[in-house]
């Protein structure tokens, strides 16, 4: 009976601890322009990578993204499940920025 509450309890930390992560895809880099994301109709996103096909709706949990305002980088991060939602960008969560 201990056995199965100790696995009980360690699945629900397990869980927990899970739960709040957004599920990411394979790492992928990006170049582009950085700037601040203003209001808009998809409301996701802290900034925007504009590329000169394409533009992305950018989060970083780790760099402070406003530094590379204006700027042109390349960013390495990894697609996050879910999005585009309501006809915007695609949303990629950054670990990495280099200038270029």
């Amino acid at each position: 009976m201990k056995v199965f509450f100790l696995s009980l309890f360690t699945g629900l930390i397990f869980f927990a601890a899970t739960c709040d992560r957004e599920k990411t895809q394979e790492q992928m880099q990006l170049t582009g322009t950085i700037e601040s994301q203003g209001i808009t109709s998809y409301q996701y996103g802290t900034h925007v990578l504009n590329s000169e096909d394409d533009f992305y709706a950018l989060k970083s949990e780790k760099l402070n993204l406003d530094q590379f305002i204006g700027k042109e980088v390349k960013v390495s991060g990894s697609k996050i499940e879910g999005y585009p939602v309501d006809g915007g960008p695609n949303y990629i969560l950054v670990t990495e920025v280099n200038e270029q």
